[in-house]
């Protein structure tokens, strides 16, 4: 660990620290000033609390002054804390990468956003934040792409992949699976800026834990800085009674020491003597007495606010390759505000004489308070500096990688689509070109997901080439560990699959390198790395999620491992497209859509649910061969087809279905027909999130103009308006209502089944019954549907 402060020669000179300083009080003064402005100034037509965190912003403007006016370069990539983010609008303001007239539009319509968002704010932001510690833990992920793509094509950024957390966000699991997932390590461009201002959003945290989190970090094989105390403290530690001074503060409890910001110089005082025995209290009395008048400040100079120690770090962390790094710096939640170190500062804010205290006492007044520095001041040219030093070069989109609409015309007897999934990985390795851009990655569960005949292929990509042991009985399974690999496996952690997934779908923008990220795991887990899913999505990463097995057809698991709400997840969720075939050939066009829509300007994420219940492919065949592939292929790829028509009458149902269901509908069908002359048609929904928002959007149209002309929806177009009036039954291996919308957008009545209630174990034609899903209980429920 490192506390020493003294510059290297990479720091600047005194001078040019002196100008750091002042830039640092302007961050001060626009992130304090953009919040307030935004609470105080700005009229509310909804009379709602605007809201920010101007104490957050304060402990992190030193850190981040030092880190982009002279430390950060223009192929490093940066997460920032996302309560501070107004520090990261004030210094893009000075650098003049940020119009003044979005200083005013914190937390507004089209203005700046309340958390750094890569696609929602006005400016270029490297790492969306907000869900705190997942933005912190992305740029980890963001290191292991850059690595596997420098690997594979020789196109590493270059640059490092920088965090600023808050010391709470270490308070979240996530960040630890993180840390300890050993494909993170030794990832030397990797840098995490700890503020440590030990306050929470409730409290004044009362451990200080920073001596165990730095100890665990340094187990999980980081380079470990600490900057505790500034200059001045430590000076004052150098003189007679100085020991006893750090003791004191070291000793004290967080709750006495943080109460003591703002108070009155005998207050501070007292609190340092305390109890010690007379002789110590003397010599630190002596001690003190030579700051008079300073003590307050004195015990307020910490590491995390001494910008040439924090250059310092910066260095020593820039000279360490081998390994991340992380500093942790001791800062104070509101910094040079008079809210400073006050228990319930998170989202207290200035009031206006204290805002106008603030702007005197750094020189400004109402007129000047919005400028950046003049363009020939020492300020203005460090920003000036800075802005050119981190102006990133454009360079080309990656071209356009070809990916073929099928690749087999055959049919197995049999089909089960979790393996059918398999083989077509299998097949995309022999495609010279795209081959070596899928990259796959799971937790855990590559060989219970089918991944194993692509993993032997390709073998597993690991940063050095690892000896493969043979066992005593031979395994189907070859795992070698090249940096040439394809394959990323992870420990069991969801959060990290997804934050995976996240970062190795924007090599396209970071790298300029075309990759086509798979993802495989258990489909109930997909709920358990949701944020780490939310936050890919949010950023704009492009990638594929197989969820296999789902549902209660994964009968003899029980309720534990039977997912029922992941449909719901698929259908609500922006930039994922939620498809769940049945056959064979319905999986590939999918998965294989899938791939090619990663690549288009409007494209989208694919979620695959899968199932392990084998499938007579029969009923698919045939009706390729009666409509032709491409009719068929394009119905599936819009989300619904007709498996089995059916004309309009009076006892006359229709039987909407997708995946493991559809083989119980058709027998339910059949069983209609034949005992109770009841026609049945089988819709079966490829992707009912397809199915769903083209209606929307289609039906939407008129909204912005009611004499617009509307294009037919793919649901109205293969239901037309003379089956509408048919009564639906929905049948889904998941909550009833995720299919249920078909009702309102057909205007029909319909009665839902699925599971709505949780599973348990036992074979599979009872696990259906015991939930309704049985062909007989499709049949009844179809029959009360058609009672008027």
């Amino acid at each position: 660990m490192a506390n020493e402060g003294i510059l290297t020669p990479e720091a600047p000179a005194s001078p040019e620290l002196e100008t750091l300083r002042r830039i640092e009080r302007r961050v001060l003064w626009l992130a304090t000033r953009i919040i307030d402005h935004a609470n105080r100034e700005r009229p509310k037509a909804d009379g709602l609390k605007v809201g920010g965190h101007q104490a957050s912003s304060a402990s992190m403007v030193s850190l981040m002054t030092a880190l982009y006016l002279h430390d950060l370069r223009a192929e490093d990539l940066v997460s920032v804390k996302p309560h501070a983010s107004p520090v990261l609008h004030a210094i893009e303001y000075l650098l003049g990468r940020l119009e003044r007239r979005y200083l005013t539009t914190l937390r507004e319509l089209g203005g700046l956003q309340p958390y750094p968002s890569r696609s929602k704010d006005p400016f270029p932001v490297d790492y969306s934040t907000g869900s705190v510690g997942v933005g912190s833990a992305a740029p980890l992920f963001g290191a292991l792409a850059d690595r596997y793509v420098g690997a594979h094509f020789g196109s590493a950024t270059g640059g490092r992949f920088i965090s600023l957390l808050g010391d709470a966000e270490l308070d979240e699991g996530n960040l630890w699976e993180a840390v300890l997932e050993p494909q993170t390590r030794g990832l030397g461009n990797a840098l995490w800026l700890v503020d440590l201002n030990r306050q929470s959003l409730d409290r004044v945290v009362p451990v200080i834990k920073a001596g165990a989190l730095e100890h665990q970090f340094e187990a999980a094989g980081w380079q470990v800085l600490e900057l505790k105390y500034g200059r001045r403290l430590r000076e004052a530690f150098a003189r007679d009674g100085g020991e006893l001074l750090r003791r004191r503060i070291d000793e004290m409890p967080n709750q006495l020491y943080q109460s003591l910001f703002g108070a009155s110089e005998e207050v501070v005082v007292e609190a340092l003597l305390g109890d010690l025995p007379a002789t110590e209290r003397r010599r630190l009395g002596d001690l003190l007495a030579g700051y008079r008048g300073e003590a307050g400040s004195l015990i307020q100079d910490l590491g995390g606010h001494d910008l040439a120690d924090i250059l310092d770090a910066l260095a020593s962390a820039r000279a360490r390759a081998d390994r991340p790094t992380i500093v942790f710096a001791y800062t104070i939640k509101g910094y040079r505000l008079p809210i400073a170190g006050r228990p319930l500062n998170h989202s207290m804010l200035l009031n206006g004489e204290q805002i106008d205290g603030l702007r005197g006492e750094l020189g400004l007044t109402p007129e000047t308070e919005w400028e950046a520095f003049p363009p020939e001041s020492p300020e203005g040219r460090a920003c000036h500096e800075a802005r050119a030093r981190l102006e990133r070069t454009p360079r080309p989109s990656p071209a356009r990688v070809v990916v073929p609409a099928s690749l087999s015309a055959r049919d197995p007897e049999v089909a089960v689509t979790q393996e059918v999934v398999g083989r077509v990985l299998l097949d995309l390795s022999r495609i010279e070109g795209l081959a070596e851009r899928v990259v796959t990655v799971s937790p855990d569960v590559s060989v219970s997901t089918n991944l194993g005949g692509w993993i032997n292929k390709v073998g597993v990509f690991g940063a050095e080439e690892e000896p493969a042991y043979e066992g005593a009985e031979a395994s189907p399974l070859a795992w070698r560990v090249t940096p040439r690999g394809r394959h990323i496996e992870l420990g069991i952690s969801e959060m990290n699959l997804f934050l995976a997934l996240g970062q190795l779908g924007l090599t396209r923008e970071y790298q300029r390198e075309q990759l086509f990220p798979i993802g495989a795991l258990y489909d109930p887990f997909v709920a358990r790395g949701l944020d780490a899913l939310i936050y890919g999505l949010y950023s704009g990463s492009r990638f594929v999620v197989l969820g296999t097995p789902s549902g209660i057809s994964l009968s003899r698991e029980g309720g534990a491992h039977q997912s029922t709400i992941t449909p719901s997840i698929g259908l609500e969720l922006p930039g994922l497209a939620y498809a769940e075939p049945t056959y064979a050939r319905e999986t590939e066009w999918l998965l294989l859509d899938g791939l090619r829509r990663l690549q288009e300007p409007d494209g989208e994420s694919l979620y695959l649910r899968l199932t392990t219940k084998p499938v007579a492919q029969g009923p698919f065949a045939d009706l390729c061969a009666r409509r032709g592939d491409e009719a068929v292929r394009a119905d599936v790829l819009a989300g619904a087809y007709w498996l089995r028509e059916v004309e309009p009458g009076p006892d006359t149902v229709v039987l909407a279905t997708c995946g493991a269901m559809t083989p119980e509908v058709l027998v339910a069908a059949e069983l209609l027909e034949a005992e109770e002359g009841v026609a049945a048609g089988v819709l079966c929904l490829s992707s009912p999130d397809r199915i769903y928002r083209d209606w929307r959007a289609r039906r939407l149209t008129h909204l912005d103009d009611l004499s617009a002309s509307r294009e037919l929806s793919q649901l109205e177009r293969i239901v037309p308006p003379a089956l509408r009036t048919l009564p639906i039954v929905t049948v889904h291996d998941g909550a009833s209502h995720a299919l249920a919308f078909l009702g309102g957008c057909l205007g029909t009545r319909v009665v839902p089944l699925g599971v709505d209630c949780f599973g348990q174990a036992g074979d599979l034609a009872s696990v259906y019954e015991a939930h309704d899903l049985s062909p007989g209980a499709i049949a009844t429920a179809a029959l009360v549907a058609l009672e008027p």
